[in-house]
């Protein structure tokens, strides 16, 4: 099978098995597993932030960011299509009971500027909930794998410092980003208070995610990942592999975007089939199949029986590159779509 529903598909390497198999553990809950302590040290590290926490998953680690920068009764202001307001089951509004106001960014890649979202910008009054949060994301899922480059991410940061609003970053493939703008993370997350990233994803660690931010930060992130039931004790054996992939994938990562943009072009040559290739800039690939006269469902039905697994909703079709699919898949990818859609 040719799996393209996402990157969260990956298997774990020999590598990363080896190092699961003689990870040295302890009870994280207590402080003490040393495989742990050293992924988190690292991503802070990586990150130039004071501190970092392990966490079973990005949703996980999304929502107790949401929580530690808000207080009940507040609104997050987020671009409408990004994954904390329509793909974590409303816990925003269960855990931390604030609500969402979504803006759409100008030039339709998931990014909005500081103009979109100052216009959304409310201080609070006798009506109005007030803004505690900016919510962003690099890169941007149903954008495409759009990116936010350093500046400006700067600019949203700087801008909403001054009204005393903080910024955190939905970075699930924030490693993406850096390598399609040439750019580092610390230099795209510098000025956020907090930034989430997988393991998990383009990555390819089995499992797992970090949130990173102040000492103050994850101190109160810790004890919210506690009351959700995350502390997993003897977690060193899911953080080895985690550790691996933190120091060993982002240089592959460019074979993900290539094979992206080979599929990209290839699929640009299919009747009924819409997208714009110089768009596709990291590992995700969406496009319209509305002009085939096929659903996204059906389309997706028969791809599987050739072998190829797909994501497909409205009149789009989503397909992620990674670690398990080889530039040699890509043919095979477009020759099943070429057979379905004729």
């Amino acid at each position: 099978m040719i799996d393209l529903r996402s990157d969260t598909v990956t298997k774990p390497t020999p590598e990363m098995r080896a190092a699961m198999a003689s990870a040295e553990v302890g009870d994280d809950v207590y402080g003490e597993d040393p495989t742990i302590n050293r992924l988190e040290q690292r991503a802070a590290e990586i990150f130039e932030k004071e501190a970092a926490l392990f966490v079973a998953s990005g949703t996980m680690g999304n929502q107790i960011a949401v929580k530690v920068h808000t207080r009940p009764g507040q609104e997050v202001i987020a671009e409408e299509r990004s994954h904390v307001f329509n793909f974590e089951l409303g816990m925003a509004g269960i855990l931390s009971g604030v609500t969402f106001r979504t803006v759409r960014s100008s030039d339709g890649s998931g990014h909005p500027t500081w103009d979109d979202i100052s216009a959304a910008y409310r201080p609070g009054d006798d009506h109005e909930a007030a803004t505690a949060l900016i919510w962003l994301e690099n890169t941007h899922n149903m954008g495409g794998g759009t990116v936010m480059n350093a500046e400006h991410c700067a600019e949203i940061c700087e801008n909403a410092h001054k009204l005393g609003i903080c910024v955190h970053i939905d970075g699930a493939r924030i490693f993406n980003a850096a390598v399609a703008t040439g750019s580092s993370v610390v230099d795209l997350t510098r000025h956020a208070d907090s930034v989430q990233f997988c393991l998990s994803k383009g990555l390819g660690a089995p499992v797992g995610s970090i949130l990173v931010g102040t000492e103050v930060f994850i101190a109160e992130a810790r004890l919210w990942r506690k009351r959700l039931g995350g502390g997993m004790r003897q977690a060193g054996i899911i953080a080895a592999g985690g550790l691996l992939a933190l120091e060993q994938s982002p240089q592959r990562l460019i074979e993900d975007h290539v094979n992206a943009r080979t599929l990209a072009n290839g699929l640009a040559q299919l009747d009924g089939i819409v997208i714009d290739p110089e768009r596709v800039l990291t590992n995700i690939v969406i496009f319209d199949v509305s002009g085939t006269a096929k659903t996204p469902t059906k389309i997706c039905d028969e791809l599987r029986r050739h072998g190829v697994f797909a994501s497909g909703w409205d009149h789009s079709i989503r397909m992620v590159t990674h670690r398990d699919i080889s530039a040699d898949d890509i043919p095979a990818v477009l020759q099943a779509m070429r057979q379905v859609i004729n």
